[in-house]
């Protein structure tokens, strides 16, 4: 496959899924502001802007994350610049990329607000998980699951664990007035999940341990993990007698063998610390995939790119 094609297909997947991560995230922690007045406004914002990679000094209003990190078009990491980034990287290979995914994205970009008013916060963040829900359905239920689709499924996959690691590491920024674990779980779809297989309400092991460490449930750390693993072995198939040539599946292993093989109870002890290496892996299994697949081309800006 050409190497532009290649490079849109896995921007395509991890600019759909932050934006479906970014919502989640701010929704969750922009409703917990609302809900619970004793939390500093300011500590909280400039704590959640760091997290999502977009560090401002000053003080900062629940307001200013939302313009920020929703509806502004100059920031990179914001939904709508993801979303749109998504649509011109469809653009690009629309040679590959179907009818219906190109509709879907357009449609989409056209539809993005430019302004947010703070009381339909919550109906555009489930708008925003609504559409990318729907772009990532028409890829796996119109495309064939060809290198293409491995492409595509990788950079939602590294993207995936990167950003499951920033809602788990939000979990410390204001101490004991945090999201609940609860919240934590219904912001990643995780809820019902959990319960059907701890069989109670959500303490810390458990809802930690099910977000990192269920090999079943598809948000969690592990999963995206494994599945990114499955898609880079499927595009470069090669075994190596000794050890992993293959840079990405080195730094993916090593992360997965580090969370798996060490007792949850340390992890929940350090947890910003270790969701940090999550996405330190991400960012070095990203540069590594461009290195080996489109090296003459320049990486796009990222959330939590860093110097």
């Amino acid at each position: 496959m050409l190497s532009r094609i290649a490079e849109s297909l896995f921007w395509i997947g991890r600019y759909i899924e932050r934006s479906d991560g970014t919502a989640r995230i701010l929704d969750v922690h922009l409703q917990l502001l609302l809900e619970d007045p004793w939390i500093d406004e300011d500590t909280a914002c400039r704590s959640l802007l760091a997290v999502m990679g977009s560090p401002v000094d000053g003080p900062v209003r629940r307001g200013d994350v939302l313009s920020r990190l929703g509806v502004d078009r100059g920031d990179p990491s914001s939904i709508v610049s993801s979303f749109g980034a998504a649509r011109e990287n469809a653009r690009r290979a629309r040679e590959i990329v179907s009818t219906e995914l190109w509709e879907c994205l357009n449609t989409t970009n056209a539809r993005m607000p430019r302004r947010l008013q703070s009381d339909k916060a919550h109906g555009f963040f489930a708008w925003v998980r609504e559409r990318a829900a729907l772009a990532v359905g028409i890829v796996d239920t119109s495309t064939s699951h060809d290198e293409a689709w491995q492409f595509f499924t990788l950079g939602r996959s590294i993207e995936r664990a990167d950003m499951t690691a920033r809602l788990l590491a939000t979990r410390t920024l204001t101490e004991a007035s945090g999201p609940s674990w609860t919240t934590i779980l219904r912001s990643c779809g995780a809820y019902e999940a959990y319960v059907r297989t701890y069989r109670g309400m959500p303490i810390a092991a458990n809802a930690a341990e099910f977000l990192l460490l269920d090999r079943l449930f598809p948000r969690s750390v592990i999963y995206s993990i494994w599945q990114a693993e499955q898609c880079m072995s499927a595009i470069d198939p090669r075994v190596d007698r000794v050890g992993h040539s293959n840079q990405v599946l080195r730094a993916l292993g090593r992360i997965r063998n580090e969370l798996e093989y060490r007792p949850i109870g340390e992890i929940l002890s350090e947890l910003p610390a270790h969701m940090e290496s999550v996405q330190l892996v991400t960012r070095e299994a990203s540069e590594a995939i461009r290195q080996r697949f489109f090296p003459t081309q320049t990486e796009p800006s990222w959330i939590g790119e860093t110097s």
